[in-house]
């Protein structure tokens, strides 16, 4: 899928204010559902916008890998609750564009 110039502008914001809004929210405090809702949405740009075809199999694999060192990792540092906001408000970013990129993947699999 061929981005346009101002989608893959809007994408690489989107990838930039959500790891930073992500990291922001997360020492404030444990989430509220609006935030997580907005980095979800923030989530779903960016597997829309900001990866291209080329960059599939890197973003999945580093996706992943966040992914399951946020979930391990959270169990290991219960006790710093900073680090576990972090994580969490993390995978509110991660999981959906890990999921669209993933799908959009398969589709291009299949029409192989």
């Amino acid at each position: 899928m061929a981005l346009t110039k101002s989608a893959n502008k809007l994408g690489r914001w989107a990838f930039l204010i959500g790891v930073i809004l992500a990291v922001v929210l997360g020492i404030f405090g444990p989430l509220s559902s609006t935030w997580v809702g907005l980095l979800v949405l923030i989530g779903l740009i960016v597997g829309l916008l900001n990866i291209t075809e080329s960059e599939t199999n890197s973003f999945l694999m580093s996706g992943l890998a966040l992914i399951i060192a946020s979930v391990f990792g959270q169990s290991v540092l219960q006790q710093v609750s900073v680090l576990n906001n972090i994580l969490d408000a993390l995978l509110a970013v991660f999981v959906p564009s890990t999921i669209i990129v993933s799908i959009r993947h398969v589709f291009t699999l299949a029409k192989r």
